[in-house]
């Protein structure tokens, strides 16, 4: 008697989109069963990020649950983005298969693979009740938004800096599956422990002139971009303490320091104007503490110091640190 075999499909994310949602199925994994023997195949698809993906592993009510110890598996139980690895012919047992140049790395992005989709239904939902902004100026801040997170991407990436889409650029893509056009600016958010003093010098390298740094490493770091047509490159540098996580603010002005609590997360990637990108995994917890339980209203008029959720008075820097952590450009 040969293998015994299953095969798991389900719909190809790829086809989805704000006009269409693909019915459309497609294979994601296939277990082949031989005595105690169990034989788990992967189907990687390369999706428009330049990147693979591999689909979740999920039975349909008619399959046999008992099949194999599906919690042993390695692979599906979360989606998976993955690098596209270099790979190499080598030969085992005299057979010769294809292996990763570097398994080490492949392997270790197994545990930080989870990948989250675009909320493509939720998104055409939204905008049935808020139609979507297609003017002249809407499509150019757009195109100059993806243009300079790609910018970015590639400049943090280079630096091994992990980044993922915080504030307006995060609600842009749980809410609408996209960049809020009166949002005028780009938003990331960086661990402090993956601050590197090469990120000013590299983006100014990039073409990216610093407008503002606020604060310092220990407390409440913040910098600022001009990328080009006027669009801003906003990065908010993030402090863990024991039950939450913050970032800083800073009144130029008046030297008044303001911080916004954020719930513990961690860090999913998905896809984003065709880029790889991460976000908070627990990004409905991360959006609502930002802009509270109303976040699906679109909101035009925002004050950073007071519209926030989560913000907090934080005291003032004092005067005589002024040119250290208030430096405009």
């Amino acid at each position: 008697m040969g293998f015994q075999w299953l095969k798991i499909i389900n719909k190809d994310p790829r086809l989805d989109g704000m006009d269409d949602l693909s019915g459309i199925e497609i294979p994601l994994h296939y277990i082949f069963k031989l005595a105690s023997h169990a034989i788990h195949l992967v189907v990687f698809y390369e999706r428009s990020g330049n990147y693979l993906w591999h689909g979740p592993l999920r039975l349909k009510q008619h399959m046999d649950r008992k099949f194999v110890p599906f919690r042993k598996l390695h692979f599906g139980r979360y989606p998976g983005a993955y690098e596209k690895p270099e790979l190499l012919l080598v030969s085992i047992d005299d057979l010769k298969v294809q292996i990763p140049k570097n398994p080490s790395s492949f392997l270790e992005e197994m545990s930080h693979s989870r990948f989250l989709e675009c909320r493509y239904r939720e998104a055409r939902a939204f905008f049935q009740l808020y139609p979507d902004d297609a003017s002249l100026d809407a499509v150019e801040f757009r195109k100059k938004a993806k243009s300079l997170l790609h910018l970015a991407a590639l400049t943090l990436n280079n630096l091994g800096v992990k980044f993922w889409l915080s504030s307006g650029t995060c609600l842009g893509w749980y809410r609408q599956c996209n960049v809020i056009p009166h949002s005028k600016d780009v938003d990331l958010g960086v661990f402090i422990r993956d601050y590197k003093a090469d990120i000013i010098p590299a983006f100014q390298k990039a073409g990216l002139l610093l407008k503002h740094k606020f604060g310092k490493v220990e407390d409440s770091l913040e910098l600022s971009f001009q990328g080009e047509y006027d669009v801003k490159l906003d990065i908010f540098f993030f402090y863990e303490e024991d039950d939450h996580i913050w970032n800083g603010g800073t009144q130029a002005k008046s030297g008044k320091k303001f911080k916004y609590l954020f719930p513990k997360f961690t860090l999913c990637w998905t896809e984003f104007v065709e880029l790889k990108v991460h976000v908070p995994c627990e990004t409905l917890q991360y959006v609502e503490a930002n802009y509270g339980p109303d976040w699906k209203v679109p909101v035009k008029t925002w004050d950073w110091k007071s519209s926030p959720s989560n913000v907090q008075y934080n005291g003032v820097w004092p005067v005589d640190e002024w040119d250290d952590v208030i430096q405009i450009y």
